[in-house]
């Protein structure tokens, strides 16, 4: 591996912001790596040898802290952070997504799948958790593009009402809707959870839980119990952080929160737990964590978008953002390689009679 300094101010961003500023100075294109997926990985292997409290990081921690403070998740602030994230544009993240527009950990069955195969695998097993029977009515909080709400209501037969806070999306998600001929069985919404109403058979949620914030866990929990039936069930999938080193994230302010998720937060399963017995009377009925899989599917989505850099351009983005999401997804595919984070899947049950 080899590493190529191509401007002196890399030396000094590093060391005035650690790990943000080695990502905003290759951003900036001030330093290039032979391999940038393994040293991202040498990097969070050798993390824990570093005195993350010593005296001389204390004012870029203080930053952090104000950095989270002002992108707290209320009702304003979620829709801004989701819209800075997602509003890209269709085309940006076509570029790297399979023909389903599903951006979320895939579930690889074999070595020789491939990632559309692999994405139909997971929406299939999502689709067991949720134990579905035709006309059972389904609440999905966090669209997508909305592959997962049109398969259960193609596949099987189910209402479902879609929640989103992009309007790009929201438009997208409608027009596949109905090229599927399925608009009169899911209602996508413009709407913030929050705010949502009604009584549901099943609700799911994929990596949308990241974007509630801390703040909002129990929140969040409290309208699922709201929301489902009895005998109803909550299946989530979710980024995690392990229990250990949760309380030193939240405290912390990392690349991708400042500059890819504002108003994000990886939950560990300890707070999520937590949450769901704080604000519920909901039981654990399945969990398991997939974290292997998302390392495999972020390879997939780095290598499609590298091969497409000059269709990015042509769609207007410089060579900035090209880098910074770059580094965004060689970094997240080394965090789940070596396990720094997971990603679960959730199954709960409210206790009851209700649809089987």
């Amino acid at each position: 591996m080899t590493i190529t300094v191509k401007s002196w101010a890399f030396f000094w961003r590093t060391l005035a912001a650690a790990d943000i500023g080695g990502a905003e100075s290759y951003v900036e294109g001030q330093w290039a790596v032979s391999d940038l997926v393994e040293l991202c990985r040498l990097f969070l292997i050798d993390q824990s040898m570093l005195d993350a409290g010593s005296g001389w990081t204390a004012p870029v921690r203080l930053r952090h802290a104000l950095l989270r403070w002002v992108r707290t998740n209320t009702l304003a602030r979620a829709r801004q952070n989701i819209r800075h994230h997602y509003d890209l544009g269709n085309e940006f993240y076509a570029l790297f997504l399979d023909e389903s527009m599903t951006y979320s950990c895939a579930y690889f069955e074999n070595d020789a799948a491939t990632l559309e195969e692999a994405q139909q695998a997971k929406i299939e097993r999502l689709c067991r958790f949720l134990d579905l029977t035709p006309g059972l009515e389904v609440l999905e909080i966090g669209s997508g593009w909305g592959a997962l709400a049109i398969h259960l209501a193609r596949r099987y037969g189910c209402r479902v009402t879609s929640l989103t806070l992009s309007e790009q999306q929201l438009e997208f998600a409608r027009r596949r809707a109905a090229e599927a001929g399925m608009s009169d069985r899911v209602d996508f919404r413009l709407c913030d959870y929050r705010q949502a109403e009604g009584c549901f058979d099943r609700i799911v949620s994929v990596e949308m839980l990241e974007a509630v914030g801390y703040e909002y866990f129990a929140t969040f929990f409290g309208r699922c119990a709201k929301w489902l039936r009895p005998g109803g069930k909550l299946v989530l999938q979710t980024i995690s952080v392990p229990d250990q080193s949760f309380d030193a994230y939240r405290r912390d302010f990392d690349f991708i929160r400042k500059y890819i998720f504002p108003g994000g937060l990886c939950p560990s399963l300890y707070e999520i737990l937590r949450a769901v017995k704080e604000r519920t009377n909901f039981r654990l009925v399945a969990l398991e964590d997939i974290g292997s899989h998302y390392a495999r599917t972020l390879r997939c989505w780095r290598e499609r978008f590298l091969a497409r850099l000059l269709e990015a351009r042509r769609l207007g983005f410089d060579e900035r953002v090209l880098r910074m999401w770059e580094y965004y997804l060689a970094s997240c595919e080394a965090a789940f390689s070596v396990r720094h984070i997971g990603n679960l899947q959730i199954v709960l049950r409210r206790p009851g009679i209700g649809s089987n």
